[in-house]
């Protein structure tokens, strides 16, 4: 109660120190009881809880017009709870004399503008913020964007010169000659999906989804005959499945370059992406609210609103959200499984995660090499390996003529038959995965130290190691294995220097931190030696076993 009160007390100096704060504003304007309420709306949607946040903003609503801070606050919790009509109409509520200063404001008005085909006005809302934001390098790019892509609507041409933003340009140019129907489109999506230094995949779809607005439907059939489910994204992987069940029509009911709103979602969700990827996920839901506002046809893009949800531990919420995944489109609706599963080992356990997804499964009449890879990999997460070494096997009969997918394939079985005992079988497909792919630092890594763990062929695992260091020097389980290599073979120094960067780089991690140990008792380090080893008794998740090792060289030493 004592910290609430603290808490409360700081947000009103926060409040009334605010530059955003009007004048006009004061406590005869609303009772102690709505400014309780406002105060509690602040807290619930710091602490990203925006259903609360709403619920008590709009209690406070005599602020809405002489307090900008509450505005920003409110509008922003109607578009988290997806009532963007609602937070379009409480800005329109301003009025043109009291007009919004943020920029989130104006760009719902552009939205909303582009919604009611009026360019015009979208370019005039989006310009008045140019003011706004002149200091904001990030809401700067995407302004610029905007105002390109709405000229482009507007003028039925290309922008003239225009400002290098990166990949957000170099998207938006392949985009913008779709719309217009450039002669040259094809070629800017083939530079934009052939890139080297980015990956864009993504857009892939949006090149196969041209090419069937065009009536090149043997073209997209080439592109994705050369795609293979199990290492491709979800979105590429349904856009495949429709287009091997002749259901190529999909793609023109979910995006079109010519369709103007179509473009800004797209757009949109590129900026969601962008803050999803840097861990904001409010700012990241913000925007793909409004990204499946303009385009709710998309239903892709709910997946990493999913995701969102699911990061931020908003479980009821992402289960809301994955309900709109349907069982028409095996993929998306494969996904929705599996992310409920995941849902249920938050909230559950393994056992009744593993049951979940194999009684679902099992509803499947036909399931393709992608959906089988997936089950493999949740029995080995689970431990299951007998059952995960017979599905591995199934997707390697499908997919026999992929090296690089047939590597990865052998080295996941390889690892399945390791962890049963199977060491004969986990050899001779650990070094299948070598044939095929001799640079994989990963699968160098996991043999050797297998190796060393059956003490057999320590110097092979060593020379094995080295070259996996060599590939991945900044890999801490590399170097883990690597110093533990060297503890064997009695280099205390050597072993020191890779296992002290291990433990460094992984603190939390129970095997590292008894594995240092162990090098610092051999250096005489015995103080602190025990310091490692008690550290891993405050770790979460630690086997009994190791639990009991550790506690015996407490005790004993080594």
């Amino acid at each position: 109660m004592f910290v609430k009160k603290i808490k409360l007390v700081l947000i009103f100096i926060l409040l009334y120190q605010n530059p955003l704060h009007s004048k006009s504003t004061s406590f005869n304007d609303f009772n102690s009881k709505t400014l309780s309420k406002y105060f509690s709306g602040i807290i619930a949607f710091e602490n990203k809880d925006s259903s609360k946040s709403l619920d008590f903003f709009r209690t406070s609503k005599v602020l809405l017009n002489n307090h900008e801070p509450y505005l920003k606050r409110y509008v922003y919790s109607l578009v988290l709870e997806n009532r963007i009509n609602e937070a379009i109409s409480v800005i329109k509520q301003k009025g043109n004399k009291n007009k919004p200063k943020f920029f989130d404001s104006y760009l719902l008005l552009a939205i909303d503008s582009l919604k009611r085909n009026n360019f015009s006005k979208a370019y005039d809302n989006l310009t008045q913020t140019k003011e706004l934001i002149k200091k904001d390098r990030f809401n700067s790019a995407i302004l610029d964007s905007l105002i390109d892509y709405i000229l482009v609507f507007k003028e039925k041409r290309l922008p003239g010169e225009t400002k290098n933003l990166g990949n957000l340009s170099t998207i938006s140019s392949a985009f913008q000659r779709c719309y217009l129907q450039d002669k040259n489109t094809e070629s800017f999506f083939l530079n934009l999906i052939n890139n080297n230094d980015s990956d864009f995949t993504r857009y892939i779809f949006f090149y196969l989804a041209f090419l069937i607005e065009n009536n090149q439907i043997n073209d997209a059939k080439k592109i994705t005959d050369n795609i293979r489910f199990v290492n491709t994204s979800l979105l590429l992987s349904q856009g495949k499945s429709w287009i091997e069940s002749g259901n190529e029509k999909k793609f023109k009911e979910v995006f079109s370059c010519k369709n103007h709103n179509d473009l800004i979602s797209e757009f949109l969700f590129l900026v969601s992406n962008l803050y999803s990827s840097q861990n904001d996920f409010v700012k990241s839901n913000f925007y793909l609210n409004l990204s499946y506002y303009l385009n709710p046809k998309f239903s892709f893009n709910l997946s990493l609103i999913a995701e969102n949800q699911f990061s931020n531990k908003e479980y009821d919420k992402a289960k809301k959200t994955l309900k709109k995944f349907k069982k028409q489109d095996t993929f998306y609706y494969w996904y929705r499984l599996k992310k409920e599963a995941q849902i249920i080992s938050k909230e559950k356990n393994q056992k009744e995660t593993l049951n979940y997804l194999i009684t679902n499964f099992e509803k499947i009449e036909k399931p393709n090499e992608k959906i089988l890879f997936d089950i493999a990999n949740f029995y080995r997460n689970a431990k299951e390996y007998n059952q995960a070494t017979e599905y591995y096997t199934k997707v390697l009969n499908i997919v026999d003529d992929d090296l690089e997918i047939k590597s990865d394939l052998y080295y996941r079985r390889g690892a399945s038959y390791e962890r049963m005992g199977n060491y004969e079988k986990a050899d001779k497909d650990m070094l299948l995965s070598l044939k095929m792919d001799p640079e994989n630092a990963y699968v160098l890594n996991y043999l050797a130290y297998s190796w060393l763990e059956r003490n057999y062929k320590i110097n092979n695992a060593i020379e094995m190691l080295e070259r996996a260091y060599s590939l991945e020097n900044n890999d801490p389980y590399i170097m883990d294995s690597i110093g533990w290599a060297y503890y064997l073979i009695e280099e205390y120094v050597k072993a020191e220097k890779y296992l002290r960067r291990a433990v460094e780089q992984m603190p939390d991690d129970a095997i590292v931190n008894d594995h240092y140990g162990d090098i610092l008792w051999k250096l005489g380090q015995k103080i602190q030696a025990r310091y490692f080893w008690k550290s891993v008794f405050k770790m979460k998740d630690v086997d009994e076993e190791l639990l009991k090792k550790i506690n015996s060289k407490i005790i004993e030493g080594l």
